[in-house]
């Protein structure tokens, strides 16, 4: 029997004009539950699932699929999964307008082929068949750009050292008129964004990331009309020849995800100029550790990243791991910490590491939260053990 304020399966079909095998479907794949089955597995709908109904509906006609809506807490406004999805969403549509208008300029370009010269260009076809093709990684990509903006974030607003971090390690560029640089890992640009009114005008920057997402992130906020920029994708494992040689390369927080720490070094040995210098960032063993301690006294299977990459590339064994490749190898520590008065980009923060706390907190998400605004409601202290190596090419080495 219905009770008041329920909907049955069909009303609530009815109501949001979609079918019944619809709403059968979202509730077989734990998209949408009804609040009430009743012994005779008749199932009742309310208003509050009509609204997260509505979500569903509008998820849907944003691009996410339904895999991506199941994993979203709909349910929680305050979600920073929803917000998370939401931001990597909008840069795939701003992606897919860009493509769209490359795709009108082919089109009209190959019209007027065909009607001057009475022939089709299958190589500009092609390329328009690219075009139309969205990277099967374009997600992906997103989802570590929007992963690193949760990291700079924290740090942005919690730091003691108000400098903060990008304009430091620019000061430590000592970049001079006609310059040439690279960065390696650019991500969205944030060394030059924060310091666009302190580049001089005379210099050439080459922005190089292995992901085309981190790239068109970088190019909006730059601004693709700045001559001083350029844009290249690439893998920093294997730095292409023909850019040349340059008088500063930056690796801001990359060398420890590479896999042949070695291998990058050489190739940066081979593009500096004589007496050119190699600025890379990393940090020590104490770095962040009392985020992790956080985490592990929710959850003890919680680890945040599954490698120590300090390990890798760190502040403890980076000039070991240079010297074969660089003189002159010096430490500059960045002097700084955290007070954390705020759980929620702290709780950003944490999704956005690379181990597996996306296994276990998204079933207990509000649970986790409460445990951390305990934790930073009188300001959570957090260590932060980071800096830059600089090195300079010395011919008599490799």
């Amino acid at each position: 029997m219905k009770k008041d304020g329920y909907y049955s399966s069909g009303q609530f079909a009815r109501m949001a004009g979609v079918t019944l095998r619809t709403i059968r479907y979202y509730d077989q794949h734990d998209i949408l539950k009804p609040s009430l089955v009743t012994e005779a597995g008749a199932r009742f709908y309310t208003d509050g699932d009509f609204a997260r109904l509505q979500q569903i509906l509008l998820l849907k006609y944003l691009g996410f699929s339904l895999e991506d809506i199941q994993e979203m807490t709909i349910e929680d406004p305050d979600s920073h999964f929803m917000l998370n999805a939401l931001n990597i969403q909008l840069k795939l549509v701003q992606d897919r307008i860009e493509q769209m208008q490359l795709v009108e300029k082919t089109l009209k370009d190959t019209a007027q082929a065909i009607s001057e010269e009475h022939t089709v260009d299958w190589s500009r076809m092609l390329d328009l068949i690219h075009l139309t093709v969205m990277e099967k990684s374009l997600k992906n990509q997103y989802q570590n750009a929007s992963n690193i903006s949760s990291r700079i974030n924290l740090h942005s607003l919690y730091s003691v050292n108000k400098e903060g971090w990008f304009p430091w390690i620019f000061t430590r560029c000592q970049i001079q008129p006609g310059m040439r640089i690279l960065e390696l890992g650019c991500g969205d640009g944030a060394l030059w964004t924060q310091n666009l009114s302190r580049l001089p005008k005379d210099v050439h920057i080459t922005l190089s990331d292995i992901s085309e997402g981190m790239l068109r992130d970088a190019r909006r906020a730059i601004g693709g009309k700045d001559p001083r920029f350029s844009f290249k994708a690439f893998d920093c494992h294997n730095i292409p020849s023909k850019l040349g040689t340059f008088d500063l390369v930056i690796a801001n927080h990359v060398l420890f995800y590479c896999e042949d720490v070695g291998k990058v070094c050489q190739g940066v040995s081979k593009i500096l100029n004589p007496g050119g210098r190699f600025l890379c960032s990393t940090y020590g063993s104490g770095h962040m550790r009392e985020v992790s301690l956080l985490v592990q006294s929710f959850d003890e299977r919680i680890v945040l990243s599954a490698d120590s990459l300090y390990e890798r590339f760190g502040r403890e064994n980076g000039a070991d791991i240079l010297s074969p490749y660089f003189g002159k190898i010096t430490w500059q520590s960045y002097e700084d910490e955290l007070i954390v008065t705020d759980a929620e980009p702290l709780i950003s923060y944490i999704l956005s590491c690379h181990g597996n706390q996306n296994q276990y907190l998204p079933d207990r998400y509000k649970d986790f939260r409460a445990h951390v605004k305990k934790k930073t409601e009188h300001g959570f202290h957090i260590t932060k053990d980071a800096g830059v190596f600089l090195c300079e090419k010395v011919t008599n080495l490799k």
